[in-house]
């Protein structure tokens, strides 16, 4: 039976390593829709980095961000709704994180209205930061500030250090605060409201289109896709997914380098 939603990772799945969608990778999500399936971004990323991926695409789709916690519709660039971890919480886990894992710094993604909102700071750190990207737009603040609203996500940050090995020695200690994952191994952690995952928000965004899970395809390669890859009638890992990624999964695909995407989904829309 054809697919009735398809949901994708973005950054090591649906972009190659260039970060670009193949054309063929493209010409196979374009034939998803044409057919009147639906087709999902799924991504860690945070609202406003969705923007280059549908310039790519060509067209807007929904997009699942921060891991879960924010469904956002670009299409008229609008927040739809937003799980945010409570002051409390991230009090909690800053310090958890300042205790079991000394020096790292610490980052929290808020939402406003829409992926630019200007009235909400949306990336701010604590001073000293340092990027796991090569694109910082984050803004430093006292670690009062980052810890005096809510947060979509907080972010923990060690440069030289291990991403697995931060989030096993976090485990302990956590508890209910909040959920553990990254998508990088490069000394960023990032934590989520309690329950929320990349699968969460695909299924809110199935609920009101009463699409049965058994017809969800989701294709993802890193720990923070574990969750929508155990949880879809078919989860799809790539051919350079993380270990964790690739045990969640039903099959394994193509690389991202080699259009794993399209591979599978021209099985029905090829």
């Amino acid at each position: 039976m054809t697919p009735e939603l398809v949901a994708t990772d973005v950054d090591g799945t649906l972009l190659d390593d260039d970060e670009t969608v193949s054309p063929r990778t493209r010409a196979a999500v374009h034939a998803v829709v044409d057919s009147g399936a639906r087709f999902v971004l799924a991504t860690g990323r945070p609202p406003r980095w969705v923007t280059p991926v549908v310039d790519q695409l060509g067209f807007a789709p929904m997009a699942v961000c921060a891991n879960g916690a924010v469904i956002y519709d670009p299409a008229v660039d609008r927040i739809v709704s937003a799980r945010t971890l409570s002051i409390e919480a991230l009090g909690e886990l800053a310090e958890i994180a300042g205790r079991v894992i000394p020096g790292a710094g610490l980052a929290v993604e808020r939402v406003g209205a829409s992926a630019h909102d200007a009235a909400t700071p949306q990336f701010v750190s604590s001073p000293g930061y340092e990027h796991a990207w090569l694109n910082p737009d984050n803004t430093e603040v006292s670690v009062e500030d980052l810890l005096s609203a809510p947060a979509v996500k907080l972010l923990i940050r060690k440069a030289g250090a291990r991403s697995a090995d931060m989030a096993a020695a976090l485990a302990a200690h956590v508890g209910l605060a909040g959920d553990i994952t990254y998508s990088t191994n490069n000394g960023l952690i990032e934590i989520v409201p309690l329950g929320v995952s990349k699968a969460t928000g695909i299924e809110e965004l199935i609920r009101p289109l009463e699409i049965d899970v058994a017809q969800v395809v989701t294709f993802g390669d890193m720990p923070n896709d574990v969750p929508m890859l155990a949880w879809a009638g078919l989860g799809v890992a790539m051919g350079n997914a993380h270990p964790e990624a690739v045990a969640a999964a039903d099959e394994v695909t193509a690389t991202n380098a080699e259009d794993g995407v399209a591979r599978v989904l021209e099985r029905w829309w090829g």
